[in-house]
């Protein structure tokens, strides 16, 4: 892309209805084995205090004030304070057999961006992904289930900008009942869902459900 090029151009020509994402997600996330299950006890898995709130919608954006979404942009990279997340990002589509790609499980530090959906900052949810290990110890998400509620999430994108989310819940869901509409429908404003493997592990089956991180924008940098 040349310098004169905006940002926009990149922007996928489809894309998949909320539904199809929904289930194509469940199922290629479910099924990535990317961990040995062989460290100590495993990842940490969330609190019950950090579960969102399943009786009505997310809260309200801070201060009761609603931040202008972000046009469309690529994401660049994914810090984490909390749990030292400091990552490059890449993007990440339906392979051959309609499952999202992950990222490449060689590269432990690098998370996935699914470009299917809206880049984070702009309204609707953006997804990101990311390994919890590998065959040679954590990955990128590793900590994902030590995050609560208030956390930050920050994702730099390609337009120069940071968009930062505030965590306001964070489960584990079982692959089997996994509540497509809940987790990646259209809350009406910029946010974002962190998901990486967690639950049971079992050698014949991998992990048997996802953590799943919810998250809305509180400020543009």
């Amino acid at each position: 892309m040349s310098a004169s090029q905006p940002f926009e151009a990149e922007r996928p020509k489809k894309r998949a209805p909320w539904g199809v994402i929904a289930l194509v997600l469940l199922t290629g996330l479910a099924l990535i084995r990317n961990g040995s299950g062989e460290f100590d006890t495993g990842p940490p898995q969330p609190a019950s205090v950090a579960a969102t709130d399943r009786r009505g919608p997310a809260p309200a954006p801070v201060d009761g004030e609603e931040l202008e979404a972000l046009p469309f942009a690529r994401a660049e990279r994914v810090t984490i304070p909390a749990i030292r997340v400091d990552a490059p990002m890449m993007p990440v589509a339906l392979d051959s057999q309609g499952w999202v790609d992950a990222p490449p499980p060689e590269d432990p530090n690098l998370a996935g961006w699914f470009s299917g959906a809206v880049s984070p900052g702009e309204k609707g949810t953006a997804v990101v992904v990311g390994h919890v290990d590998n065959t040679r110890g954590p990955a990128v998400f590793y900590g994902l289930g030590a995050l609560d509620k208030g956390n930050k999430v920050e994702i730099h994108r390609a337009d120069g900008k940071t968009a930062v989310f505030e965590i306001y819940g964070i489960e584990v869901f079982q692959k089997e009942n996994f509540p497509g509409d809940e987790v990646y429908g259209d809350t009406g404003y910029p946010e974002v869902r962190v998901i990486t493997c967690g639950g049971g592990f079992s050698q014949q089956g991998g992990y048997d459900g996802n953590v799943v991180v919810f998250a809305r924008m509180i400020d543009v940098r």
